[in-house]
């Protein structure tokens, strides 16, 4: 640890004991709302040799220390994402962001370690660029598109990409939620060196996206993707001896497999990787909506923090129900739509 130590213990002392409008909280009052001992909570604010806290717990003090509002008689309360104001969210994503910068400091870092501002996955509060990558169709399915030759004057680039309703949802949803970063979106053939650098999220499959069946091997994740389309048993997902396949009926999709994983960038350690991917390109679109879909993302986002540390890489292998050609947004609280946990 560095001299900048102690300016952090420092900052949480004075969020601590600055004077709200009717108390003052106390060591004890914040230790029971962080569920830590209060030795452990002295032992951060210490201006002598203080410990530095992990970042998820600076995450739960810029939750707390946002609002007067966490202040709920004698206890300290944080609230939930949909009940803080827009005032109150611009404030914690502010005081996180300086929180994690004090720690990256105290540990003699050049930046802070790529954290989830907030409960959401999709704000990585850095303001570094984000770069969306999708597979590019075939030339067999190119063939068959209207406005995909660039010297046709009516050209649509994104014509040529796979997964287009998963990279509509998303793109705009990263560009909301991280609005200092430039959100970018390339097929695997037009990535540039740098772009694998970025905050990089991986749409579909490994038939088409060249970027994901590279990183899949890299990682060495515990869920295999078997692309077996002429088999008898068709495409499915392996993990653990066990396999995952997609459900369908007379060639229409009833229930698809997608996986979302989250980590460390393998190219560059300060930065995240993601991979929404599923069998099929509606598994893909409902894995992505887990977290962008308004009435499920919250929840969704809930369930990761509390059940992985978002330090560490996770992944979940999740059902993806397809109704009458519909995607319905999967709920991950509910254990039946979850197939696998990684890591356990």
């Amino acid at each position: 640890m560095t001299d900048s130590g102690p300016a952090l213990a420092r900052r949480l002392r004075s969020l601590r004991a600055r004077q709200w409008p009717d108390t003052r909280i106390t060591q004890p009052q914040l230790a029971r709302a962080l569920d830590v001992s209060v030795p452990l909570i002295s032992s951060w604010e210490s201006s002598t040799a203080p410990k530095v806290p992990p970042a998820a717990r600076l995450e739960s003090y810029a939750t707390l220390f946002c609002t007067s509002r966490s202040i709920r008689g004698d206890k300290l309360v944080p609230l939930d994402d949909d009940e803080l104001t827009d005032e109150e969210l611009e404030l914690r994503d502010e005081l996180l962001l300086e929180l994690v910068t004090l720690r990256a400091a105290a540990l003699g870092q050049d930046e802070p370690d790529p954290v989830q501002v907030t409960g959401n996955p999709w704000q990585f509060g850095d303001g570094k660029p984000v770069t969306i990558v999708c597979g590019r169709l075939p030339p067999e399915l190119l063939a068959r598109m209207p406005y995909v030759d660039p010297d046709d004057p009516d050209y649509i680039e994104l014509y040529t990409y796979a997964d287009l309703d998963a990279l509509f949802e998303l793109h705009g949803h990263v560009r909301v939620c991280n609005p200092a970063s430039e959100v970018r979106r390339h097929t695997a053939k037009e990535l540039q060196p740098d772009d694998l650098t970025t905050h990089l999220v991986l749409l579909g499959g490994i038939d088409w996206n060249d970027v994901t069946t590279d990183v899949i091997y890299q990682l060495g994740l515990p869920v295999e993707q078997v692309n077996d389309w002429d088999g008898e048993v068709g495409p499915y997902f392996a993990a653990g001896g066990e396999r995952y396949s997609p459900r369908l009926s007379d060639g229409q999709l009833h229930e698809d497999v997608a996986l979302f994983y989250r980590g460390p960038n393998p190219f560059n350690r300060k930065r995240t990787l993601t991979i929404c991917n599923g069998m099929y390109g509606r598994g893909t679109l409902g894995v992505v909506r887990a977290l962008t879909d308004s009435r499920f993302r919250d929840r969704n986002a809930d369930f990761l923090a509390r059940r992985f540390d978002k330090r560490r890489p996770y992944a979940i292998l999740s059902r993806v129900s397809i109704l009458n050609g519909l995607v319905i947004t999967p709920d991950w609280t509910v254990e039946e739509s979850r197939l696998i946990e990684w890591p356990e």
